[in-house]
């Protein structure tokens, strides 16, 4: 329990965040090699022109557990503070990445098993049902439950990472994933859970006021591991505590992260690929292009880049609200796991099919062809 409000501890690692963020930023612009070994300009993925400093990761967890160390009791571990420190495997894997000592793929993941391991180590706490009733059997088999929900926490903290592609996008869906959990811990009378969490939303919320709407900060993959594990486990802590709360309502609070992922995976093994080489379709990169093409026109990506997260936010947030209220009815909350889904891949499915459409009615109109062929630009 929070020694003080937790509107006092929020306040307080907003501004923490938000001032290391500062500090960071101030740091890179003075000494950008000493942050920016990597080239994040050439690779595939990249949705932005100018360097920038991709550690925001080290703002954000700097300031929870300050906030911890300083509003939480020494002599309270309970499962919410407990899976702050079972994140540094995956937070130094991240930041190792982040400051171009290249952690690969598969280490990154190792890592946050780890972390993952440590949780279920010193809390004793892990998925115990889904709601799916043949999955729910096998999970009566501790080992099985284990690997399953090290296997899920896993995925779900790499999908944070996988979205973190556009100023802001990661950062709101997180956000609004710790605020959508917090009312469901607060609803069943889990206070540490939600005091937690509400901290992990003002730590972000400090981040974001210079990752968005510019970029002139970027979360990382510490940044989006480490708060993917927070948000994960702290989820799973939940529904180890209040049994009454369906496994599909938790999956609405993380729809997005996880649909984007399964997409990415569906569409690499498709063509052939490998699941970790990256590419440039993923949905909140097909929204920017569109917005480049039809909205703004070309070279304008500075705008786009925010703009295509603002018209992505209510299609992120929806389902965390049906998950916030059918938190306890699992047909419906299975039903909106359902539709969403189809939504989702629909949705998708169409933008690529007007894609080539757009790209044609987008070209200058002061383009003519010459009878012979040839093209003639006035």
């Amino acid at each position: 329990m929070l020694t003080q409000l937790p509107l006092e501890a929020m306040a307080l690692c907003a501004s923490l965040s938000a001032f290391s963020s500062l500090l960071i930023i101030l740091l890179f612009n003075r000494n950008s090699k000493f942050l920016a070994k990597r080239s994040d300009l050439l690779s595939v993925q990249a949705a932005h022109y100018n360097p920038t400093a991709r550690i925001g990761g080290l703002a954000i967890v700097s300031a929870l557990l300050f906030g911890v160390m300083l509003f939480y009791s020494a002599d309270i571990l309970s499962a919410p503070v407990l899976v702050l420190a079972s994140a540094l495997p995956v937070f130094c894997a991240g930041l190792s990445e982040d400051l171009g000592y290249f952690a690969s793929p598969r280490r990154r993941l190792l890592a946050a098993a780890m972390s993952g391991a440590v949780f279920i180590g010193v809390t004793g706490q892990w998925i115990l049902s889904t709601d799916i009733p043949w999955l729910d059997i096998a999970l009566q088999w501790s080992p099985f439950a284990v690997g399953f929900s090290l296997f899920l926490a896993v995925g779900i903290s790499h999908a944070f990472n996988l979205i973190d592609g556009l100023n802001g996008l990661a950062g709101f869906t997180a956000a609004s994933a710790a605020l959508a959990l917090a009312l469901i811990a607060h609803q069943s009378g889990l206070s540490g859970h939600r005091d937690i969490l509400l901290i992990v939303f003002a730590a972000i919320f400090g981040f974001l006021i210079f990752n968005f709407p510019f970029g002139k900060i970027f979360l990382g993959d510490a940044g989006a591991y480490a708060i993917g594990h927070f948000l994960v486990w702290i989820s799973i802590s939940i529904l180890w505590s209040a049994p009454n709360i369906t496994a599909f309502a938790m999956f609405l609070i993380f729809f997005w992260p996880i649909a984007d992922t399964l997409l990415a995976i569906w569409r690499r093994v498709s063509r052939g690929r490998s699941i970790a080489q990256p590419d440039r379709l993923h949905f909140h990169q097909m929204v920017m292009r569109g917005v480049e093409i039809v909205v703004l026109g070309r070279q304008k990506r500075r705008i786009a880049n925010p703009l295509s997260v603002i018209f992505m936010l209510p299609f992120i947030i929806s389902p965390m609200i049906a998950g916030v209220l059918l938190v306890d009815d699992w047909a419906n909350a299975a039903l909106a796991c359902s539709g969403f889904t189809v939504l989702f891949f629909m949705t998708y499915k169409t933008g690529i099919w007007l894609a080539p459409k757009f790209r044609l009615s987008a070209r200058p109109k002061s383009a003519k062809k010459h009878p012979a062929g040839h093209q003639i630009v006035s």
